[in-house]
């Protein structure tokens, strides 16, 4: 005799109601928490801005200056976040860009014009990225220990390219990108760069075959690798990304600067580190967001925009820069542990 069947139950032993949940209930399973909580800490220092210094912050100047200093350091953050998402560090970023800013802008470079400055930049930081992957993919190197040889003998190297001066750069092409005329209805060129390495990334990372083999690299390298994924070839092709971001970098602050200098990206390490950290980017790797890092770079710059219009000393920006990294690191282990 066929046994009657039971009707399915809740966690609680109690049928489910009938009709539909209405869609508002269903709105903060789907929304991005993370990302909103970011937006909203992004307006609350525009509301903060605009209220402390109205004129100067809200003018369009100023949004464009804050927009066009946080494309250089923002491009540097997409290339970290693929390798922090794999489990990886880069410590030698900011030596990198200075490396390659200073080789694009040597008179002999320069002699090759907007090419020759934009082919430099983009080797040289292909060529580091190339030696780090090698060593941590293939010479069997703790990312921290490979990255930060580099960061010294780049830096190294830099230094001794410019023997300590300022190179300026002479050629039209190149200037004329950081000039208002070459504005895009508003936008600085930097910017439209900036915005294109944003969405390449994003697209790269969530919707192809490399940006998911980078999210398993980073949850379990030796699951990924029983799963047939060859973990030191996709580590190699992550440093190699990670170099050609600063590559980029560095030619838009050869732009923005009209110079080279073996000072150029000091502490970018540490800044791409943290805006991807309070974008979302777990530390211990398995978890990446483009669109989080993008707004922890914007939060930084705007806080240091911010500091500067209201002549407050840097040490108390440094000091706000590490609150915020910390509670961000503190939200990632509750988050975590509830998960």
């Amino acid at each position: 005799m066929t046994q009657p069947v039971s009707p399915p139950r809740d966690a609680a032993g109690k049928p489910p109601s009938a009709g539909r949940l209405p869609v508002w209930r269903g709105l903060p399973a789907r929304a991005d928490v993370r990302t909103l909580s970011l937006l909203g800490v992004l307006a609350a220092l525009v509301v903060i801005g605009g209220v402390t210094r109205p004129d100067e912050f809200l003018d369009t100047r100023n949004l464009q200056l804050v927009l066009t200093q946080a494309s250089v350091i923002g491009v540097v953050t997409v290339g970290m976040t693929f390798v922090i998402t794999a489990g990886g560090i880069d410590l030698s970023v900011g030596a990198i860009v200075a490396l390659a800013s200073v080789w694009a802008t040597t008179v002999a470079t320069q002699e090759y014009g907007f090419a020759g400055i934009l082919f430099t930049a983009l080797v040289v930081g292909l060529g580091c990225g190339l030696v780090n992957g090698l060593l941590v993919a293939y010479g069997g190197m703790v990312p921290f220990i490979a990255t930060l040889a580099m960061l010294a003998s780049a830096r190294g190297l830099a230094l001794q390219i410019t023997d300590g001066r300022t190179q300026i750069v002479t050629v039209d092409d190149v200037l004329k990108l950081g000039e208002r005329d070459s504005y895009v209805l508003g936008v600085p060129p930097l910017v439209l760069v900036f915005a294109l390495v944003t969405i390449a990334g994003w697209l790269l990372l969530n919707r192809t075959t490399f940006g998911r083999r980078t999210v398993a690299v980073g949850g379990n390298a030796e699951a990924a690798r029983l799963a047939g994924i060859d973990v030191r070839r996709q580590r190699l092709y992550l440093y190699l990304l990670s170099g050609l971001c600063c590559g980029v970098a560095a030619f838009l602050l050869i732009v923005l600067s009209g110079s080279g200098q073996n000072t150029n990206g000091n502490l970018y390490e540490l800044d791409a580190i943290a805006a991807a950290i309070i974008g979302g980017t777990l530390l211990s790797g398995g978890r990446g967001t483009i669109t989080g890092s993008v707004l922890g770079v914007l939060i930084f710059t705007t806080i240091t925009n911010i500091f500067a219009l209201n002549n407050l000393q840097s040490d108390v920006q440094q000091i706000a820069k590490g609150a915020i990294i910390v509670a961000a690191v503190l939200v990632q282990r509750r988050t975590a542990r509830t998960s």
